[in-house]
């Protein structure tokens, strides 16, 4: 159904977008300003809670005063019956998220130059105190001319609500790329935008996202308390240098992040110039010191406490594995100092009666172990790693094992099984069977099913899929189904259109295609010829399933004339081109009455109003012309009597003067002359002029006195 909505009578819809967690997009035409705008309608159950509705009014504000070329400009906002909308630019292009489904990972150099652009338009933002609080892939637009456009500023507050949010509980965001503090509810602010750029970053440059999960709850758990896999041992093409803003980026304290957009952005601008950024300088220091403990532990939380926070979301793919990296020997040693030195400055530390023991957790699920050591006062710091004899998500061992005797408060860092050790898929797409099967073997492998299907795009017997894809991180042993090519098996649909159907029938069944025949109204090609064929001309089909679909035309769709009566000609014209049709106007004209209002204007047409039609059907109007009337005659009647007499019969009476009479004639005060005479035709409500006779003046008196 076409939609016919205009906005604030400005704003008319033209089409559907595309739809979010806050409401449909549209594409629409501002008729002010004859452009092309993207209008962004709240759903009508966000529009019923004042409180948001007035955080939408506050942030179409702040969005709107955020000028730059990368953001996605804020025209306008208003009410619309019982919701709100956004008025933004209208982007031709593609979300990220489209471009990295269809493509994979991207080149290192586009990847930086996308995250360097997005992290321009973060810097204007934050500038003017706006926060994004939800940067993803879904929110970034590459242009056709490539240009990268932050859009969605719509749940973006400004930097002095972040209490309020606290305050309430609320978190805003999507769980694939929140920052850590987002995923336990505290306030976020700008560093938050740029964790989340990081993650978008990693993704670019992985071909997935960094943390991966059966639900919303488990992806955002793993930002607070696991670390991603690097991006190197995702993407071994990735530079050390890039690799070093992503983990910068990606920390999980906010303080150690970068501290603004424009810090990060430069760091990117210094890699695409090929200079070492800032962050692969101070990674390189920090090398220098390795140690092999484990990095200090992000801030506990619990999976329970996590989920109290998370909005909801679409779930995300299965997690692969997680990998434990080490971190650098700086924050290691700073982490030792500092348990050090809380060890010599509590007064109790060696009292022998406060200590606590640990208990053996092993073989218990991971929130039954964090619970347990809670409950004794302990802090617990999660360390994934493969196990071969232990289930994934339960308790290894930790580190201090059972039965140590440790201070409270002390951190306690439990061992979670990540399941068996997974290695990655090799790539054997492209390859002969016997090649593929060659290398799964060699990598530990096994090969599953083996089938084939016909195809045009690669020759027979090599591998056009498997599964699981490559790079996926699996266990040894694990099966790999591959699908061979049976090669190019197919047939070419021939140009039918044109022809009556009988013959497309015909010509498609002999050429060995399993032929359907549908119906279909068309303005361009006359009725009981095809139109189009599905597939189309050209086109392959699998001789497996080769079917096609005919469709014939019924002609052009017939609809309901409209009436054309009362219209001028010109409207009349206007109408019959806008419908389509071919407008004769004849030249015999209809006699209407004056009060009819059709003098001039269409008074009869055929077809009859209501009467369906095709386009380019004839319709022949008709043109309305006043009647005439007979001027009778008025010689002899007074005036009061002429005047009757034609407004009985549809003419006016004007007066225009006086002529002399004789006396005798009896046309003193009566009518003496008219014009037009008797008989005369005259326009329906035409006038006739008439003189009335007057008496001669008396001669003059010419006696002579004596």
């Amino acid at each position: 159904m076409t939609d016919t909505r205009v906005l604030s009578g400005r704003y008319r819809i033209t089409r559907h977008l595309a739809r979010g967690g806050m409401g449909d997009v549209f594409e629409a035409e501002d008729q002010l300003l004859g452009r092309r705008v993207a209008v962004k309608l709240l759903h009508e159950h966000f529009a019923r809670d004042e409180a948001f509705v007035a955080r939408f009014r506050r942030e179409a504000l702040a969005a709107a005063n955020l000028n730059h070329p990368n953001i996605v400009s804020i025209y306008d906002w208003g009410q619309y019956e019982n919701t709100y909308y956004m008025v933004m630019e209208l982007i031709n292009g593609r979300t990220l998220s489209e471009v990295r489904r269809a493509q994979g990972a991207l080149l290192a150099r586009r990847a930086a130059e996308i995250a360097a652009e997005a992290a321009a338009a973060l810097s204007v933002a934050h500038e003017a105190g706006v926060v994004h609080r939800d940067i993803k892939t879904g929110n970034i637009m590459l242009t056709t001319d490539g240009s990268v456009k932050v859009t969605d500023f719509g749940i973006a507050r400004a930097l002095d609500d972040s209490e309020e949010l606290t305050r309430t509980g609320a978190v805003i965001g999507t769980a694939t790329y929140f920052s850590p503090e987002q995923a336990q509810g505290l306030p976020a602010d700008a560093r938050s935008d740029l964790y989340s750029l990081g993650v978008v970053l990693y993704e670019m440059l992985c071909g997935r996202p960094p943390f991966q999960g059966e639900s919303p709850v488990a992806v955002a758990y793993q930002h607070v308390s696991a670390w991603p896999a690097p991006v190197s041992s995702v993407n071994p093409d990735v530079p050390a240098s890039l690799e070093a803003i992503v983990d910068r980026a990606m920390e999980k304290d906010p303080g150690a992040r970068y501290q603004t957009a424009a810090e990060m952005r430069h760091d990117l601008l210094r890699f695409l110039r090929g200079d070492t950024p800032a962050a692969a300088v101070a990674a390189n220091e920090a090398a220098t010191q390795v140690l092999a403990s484990p990095p200090p532990p992000p801030p506990t939380v619990t999976p329970d406490e996590t989920a109290r926070h998370v909005a909801s979301v679409p779930p995300e793919r299965t997690n692969s594995a997680a990998y434990v990296v080490a971190i650098v020997a700086l924050l290691v040693l700073l982490g030792a100092g500092i348990f050090i030195l809380s060890r010599l400055l509590s007064p109790d530390s060696g009292a022998a009666g406060d200590l606590v023991t640990i208990p053996d957790l092993a073989g218990q699920s991971r929130d039954e172990a964090f619970e347990a050591l809670q409950e004794l006062g302990l802090r617990v710091r999660l360390r994934q790693l493969p196990s071969d004899t232990v289930p994934e998500g339960f308790v290894i061992d930790t580190d201090p094992p059972a039965g140590s005797q440790v201070d409270p408060g002390s951190t306690v860092e439990v061992r979670i099984s990540v399941g068996p050790q997974q290695f990655p898929i090799p790539q054997v797409i492209g390859l002969s069977e016997e090649a593929a099967r060659s290398l799964i073997e060699e990598q530990g492998f096994v090969v599953g099913n083996v089938t084939s299907r016909f195809t045009t795009d690669a020759d027979e017997g090599l591998v056009i899929e498997q599964d699981p894809e490559a790079g996926e991180a699996a266990p040894p042993g694990t099966a790999v189904d591959l699908v061979l090519s049976g090669g190019p098996f197919a047939l070419t649909v021939p140009d039918v259109t044109g022809q009556t159907r009988d013959a497309a029938v015909n010509e498609l069944t002999s050429a060995g295609f399993e032929v359907r025949v549908e119906d279909e109204f068309s303005e361009d090609v006359i009725e009981g010829f095809v139109t189009r064929t599905e597939p189309g001309a050209g086109q392959l089909v699998g001789r497996e399933s080769p079917a096609v679909t005919v469709f014939v035309s019924l002609g052009p769709e017939p609809f309901r004339l409209p009436s054309f009566i009362g219209s001028t000609v010109d409207q009349a014209r206007d109408m019959a081109g806008e419908l389509g049709l071919e407008l004769v106007i004849e030249q015999e004209t209809v006699d209407v009455t004056l009060a009819s209002g059709l003098a001039g204007k269409v008074a009869e047409q055929d077809p009859a109003p209501n009467t369906e039609v095709t386009i380019n059907d004839q319709i022949r109007v008709r043109i309305g012309e006043l009647r005439t009337i007979g001027v009778p005659d008025l010689i002899g009647m007074t005036e009061n009597e002429a005047r009757s007499a034609l407004q009985s019969i549809g003419l006016e009476l004007i007066v225009v003067g006086t002529v002399q009479v004789d006396p005798e004639s009896g046309l003193v005060d009566r009518v003496a002359a008219q014009d037009p005479n008797e008989g005369n035709e005259l326009p329906e409500g035409s006038a006739v002029g008439v003189q009335l006779g007057v008496a001669p003046p008396p001669p003059p008196d010419t006696t002579v006195a004596p």
